[in-house]
């Protein structure tokens, strides 16, 4: 099958990732099925909720498996919220949780007297402006969810940055094929869509 599949492993934001997609004029399919995952071209990963009880649901619904050989294939992956959590090596929320590994690196939960989750809009800094997947959009305001953050070891992984009653944290990060974005741009306005038609064009070319 050509084109993109949103995982669904029950745990997601399926629906207005879906409708973002479909605006931008993406081939786009949400599904639960193996099969599906093996034959897409790209690969979304959104997500709401634990860690580990997203891991778990992967691995029930055999799901976890297609996305891990979709990512060693070069196919593009990119990770929504909780999604690009999940494909950091480990996690702390509620104990120790291995994630995907495909960026090295932790998720730690926020600590000091700031409001948890950290919830609304905040300013992102795109630190690597020639990553393709970023391309055209400029530092600005977008809209989180997240009690927790993402730790990545290479810094280089970094895409983007936020500040957080000053804790400063990667919003997105990125290697090679696969790439995360803690905030929703699917709820951070027409502009922030621009990653997901970068995206788009990335399995496209994959196509070729």
């Amino acid at each position: 099958m050509a084109g993109i599949v949103i995982v669904d492993y029950g745990m997601g934001n399926l629906h207005s990732v879906s409708k973002a997609f479909s605006h931008i004029k993406a081939r786009v399919k949400v599904s639960d099925k193996p099969s599906d995952i093996e034959k897409a071209s790209g690969i979304v990963l959104p997500g709401v909720g634990a860690f580990g009880d997203a891991v778990k649901q992967l691995k029930k619904r055999k799901l976890y498996m297609p996305v891990k050989k979709a990512a060693a294939a070069g196919k593009p992956v990119l990770g929504i919220c909780l999604g690009m959590q999940l494909l950091m090596a480990q996690s702390e929320e509620f104990g120790k949780h291995k994630g995907f590994g495909f960026i090295k690196g932790k998720v730690v939960r926020f600590k000091g007297k700031m409001k948890i989750p950290h919830m609304g809009w905040n300013e992102m800094r795109v630190i690597d402006k020639k990553n393709p997947v970023i391309k055209g959009v400029k530092d600005s305001l977008v809209y989180f969810v997240h009690s927790y953050y993402t730790v990545p070891e290479d810094k280089k992984d970094m895409l983007c940055e936020t500040d957080y009653e000053g804790v400063k944290f990667a919003s997105a990060v990125s290697r090679g094929n696969i790439y995360g974005f803690q905030f929703h741009p699917e709820k951070s306005g027409e502009k922030m869509l621009k990653i997901y038609k970068n995206f788009n064009k990335l399995v496209e070319n994959q196509e070729r």
